[in-house]
């Protein structure tokens, strides 16, 4: 079952609901400034180092006089912008080279400072962000390797590396830089789609255990409503009789008797539908694989099953197995029935076996299957595992379906049919989806020596 437009919407939401806020950047920014002050005044006071002071605390108050403007015209609560985050970082680069250009380029071990504002980056801004961050962030150690100003020890020697082992600095750099961000990237991406998959199968199962909890609503509102329809209906039924010498007003009973009475009917069905809802917690494998079918089974695809023990079943195995009715069951086999239809060309077949030890579910479709290299890959979320032209998704179905049922015990194996027969005889050709549960972890467990309603040989 596919999610609402206004959950998907949230879900697509989740980066600007991500954003950093002011108040971190202006902190991180204070850091870097106690840093940079607290390394010229050593270097200047305690190893008398030359360089130009007054410019170096220019660029370092440029800093400071950027993070007061920005708290003091901005709310420290505020979430930056895609714009504003990559203009702070922008300036945090721009500071940086400015200041390691006054204190020797490449010859100052702080530039490895300059792989910061790259993982930053890489964390919390689009591709178009990371790449404009990293881009400069190239420019400028190639810059710094090139031009800058020497520092002079207090004998005024240029301090300086040999040409190669500045050229091996620039080359770390420049490697840092890109293994940096695009790995950081790379495992911030996956850690965003986790995330949003985890909120969207959280957000259907609530959904689905909200459908099975209204059932006992509408009981109980059947059993409170029930005496009040009933004592109406009694007094309509009295006031008719009395009236029966003023034929308008004794019409007038009798309707309002007759409507009381039908309210009454209508709750009760009510009654009946949530009572089943609330206390079916068990049923027999078929019927809850064809519950979670059912809304599929009349959108042009013939859905076909086949129900019987494994050949090595024995004994009570040979018994279809009462399971427990969960709602991510029922959600998880809903989400895999609906991609087979979706996908299939004419016909899906659902399997269902069972033995003494394990109850399987098999749902295989003749469409164009798995592509071989993804399958390995399916289940993660935000990936299309198949492609149909007109096909809209997030390719998120397959990654609730599997965390719903894994969390009931479930283990999913994904495959393609090739030339493999059905046990019906048809061709496969198809995608196939199988799902085993250990017996004693989804079979209910009837009271001792009660008779099971549900025994189907």
């Amino acid at each position: 079952m596919p999610l609402p437009d206004t959950e998907l919407a949230m879900l697509r939401d989740q980066g600007r609901r991500n954003r950093v806020r002011l108040k971190t950047q202006i902190l991180l920014r204070w850091i870097a400034v106690a840093g940079q002050t607290g390394a010229a005044l050593v270097a200047a006071l305690v190893y008398g180092l030359v360089f130009p002071t007054g410019l170096v605390a220019i660029t370092i108050g440029a800093a400071g006089i950027a993070n007061l403007l920005a708290a003091f015209l901005l709310p420290a609560t505020r979430r930056l912008s895609e714009g504003e985050s990559t203009a702070m970082l922008v300036f945090d680069i721009v500071q940086l080279s400015v200041l390691l250009w006054l204190t020797g380029g490449l010859d100052n071990p702080f530039a490895l400072l300059m792989l910061a504002p790259v993982t930053i980056s890489a964390t919390m801004l689009r591709l178009p962000g990371v790449l404009l961050i990293g881009g400069l962030a190239l420019v400028s150690v190639t810059v710094l390797w090139l031009w800058s100003l020497p520092i002079l020890s207090p004998q005024m020697t240029a301090l300086s590396s040999p040409e190669l082992l500045r050229f091996g600095f620039w080359l770390a750099l420049a490697t840092g830089i890109t293994f940096i961000g695009l790995y950081v990237r790379r495992v911030t991406l996956e850690r965003q789609a986790m995330g949003d998959a985890l909120a969207a199968t959280q957000l259907a199962l609530a959904r689905e255990q909200k459908l099975t909890d209204l059932g006992g609503v509408v009981a109980a509102a059947a059993h409170e409503l029930g005496t009040p329809l009933a004592t109406i209906t009694l007094t309509a039924a009295e006031l008719a009789d009395d009236l029966s010498d003023q034929p308008e007003r004794a019409e007038d009973a009798a309707l309002i008797r007759a409507e009381a009475m039908r309210c009454r009917d209508i709750l009760r069905s009510m009654g009946r539908a949530g009572k089943e809802d609330t206390h079916l917690r068990q049923a027999p494998l078929e019927a809850v694989v064809r519950e979670a079918a059912e809304p599929h089974l009349a959108r042009g695809r013939e859905v076909v099953f086949a129900v019987g023990a494994e050949p090595e079943a024995t004994g009570s195995a040979e018994a279809q197995p009462v399971i427990h009715r969960r709602p991510e069951i029922v959600h998880g086999l809903r989400n895999l029935i609906q991609n087979a239809v979706d996908f299939a060309g004419e016909r899906v077949e659902i399997d269902l076996s069972w033995t003494r030890d394990s109850v399987m579910v098999t749902i295989e479709d003749d469409g164009p299957g798995f592509p071989p290299g993804l399958i390995d890959r399916i289940g993660d979320p935000f990936m299309r595992s198949r492609r149909r032209p007109g096909y809209e998704g997030m390719g998120l179905g397959l990654f609730i379906a599997k965390t719903l049922l894994e969390r009931s015990g479930a283990r999913l194996s994904f495959a393609n049919g090739g030339e493999r027969l059905r046990a019906s005889g048809a061709a496969a050709g198809g995608a196939i989806v199988m799902v085993a549960w250990p017996r004693d972890t989804i079979e209910a467990q009837p009271a001792i020596g009660a008779p099971n309603p549900y025994f189907l040989p």
